[in-house]
């Protein structure tokens, strides 16, 4: 199994990446995880004859501004589209004029399911909660080839976060604060919060990812974040736009 970082900005495209999209390969399945501007670049490495899902965290811009590239993908096969309820009328609006084409125009079918907080065995096994944000937002924990992914971003740190992320073989988690912020209404989490989630989780590796493009502007001070969870929870990493994990 690959994990392929192809986007891990919050916000807006910078020097340091794209807005934030990631993709799996595993032998069950391609997953893409988020939407953002670093989803054009999935299609390159979807080559295999397997099935594709695209699991949204939310709504928000950064997360599906990607969307309009779907007919870049060039799949095969279908595309399986999942997150909370909403997905259906979000995807209606920008998926029609004056916005864009529809979705029929597109080459390959777009198939969108919408899913409640739970524990799901098709099409894939995957658990999901609501995360700790200021609109309505998901987070995922995927068994894959015998290992746990998991994968939360847009949140502040939280009891279900800490429940997606236990005993996860890769625990992919945002970084969009310098510091964490007590009385944040946004909901989101700095290096030390989302360290502190991996140990309490007792993950084995943290990926930290969406990060801010203002406080983390430099590969200096991804690294130092990197080394300010690692005060924390030792094996936690900066991920960086097109780095590869192999498990």
């Amino acid at each position: 199994m690959k994990i392929r970082f192809l986007g891990t900005n919050g916000w807006y495209d910078s020097d340091m990446g794209n807005t934030v999209s990631a993709l799996i390969d595993a032998k069950e399945a391609y997953i893409i995880l988020d939407a953002g501007f670093g989803i054009a670049k999935a299609g390159e490495f979807i080559t295999e004859d397997k099935p594709v899902y695209l699991f949204l965290s939310h709504f928000h811009m950064d997360h599906i501004c990607g969307l309009h590239t779907l007919t870049k993908l060039g799949l095969k096969n279908p595309l399986t589209i999942i997150s909370h309820k909403g997905l259906n009328k979000m995807m209606k609006t920008i998926w029609g004029h004056p916005y864009a084409a529809s979705l029929k125009d597109l080459n390959y079918k777009v198939i969108t399911k919408e899913v409640k907080a739970g524990k799901y065995a098709f099409p894939i096994r995957f658990d999901c909660l609501p995360l700790d944000h200021i609109d309505e937002d998901f987070g995922y924990r995927f068994y894959l080839e015998d290992k746990i992914v998991t994968y939360c971003t847009d949140t502040k740190p939280c009891e279900n976060d800490i429940e997606l992320a236990k005993d996860a073989d890769i625990l992919i988690h945002e970084c969009g604060y310098w510091q964490d912020v007590p009385k944040d209404f946004w909901g989101h989490s700095g290096p030390e919060g989302a360290g502190n989630v991996a140990k309490l989780a007792k993950a084995k590796k943290m990926y930290l990812t969406q990060f801010g493009p203002n406080s983390f502007n430099t590969k200096a001070k991804r690294l130092l974040a990197q080394k300010r969870a690692r005060t924390q929870f030792k094996n936690s990493f900066a991920a960086f736009d097109d780095m590869v994990i192999k498990l």
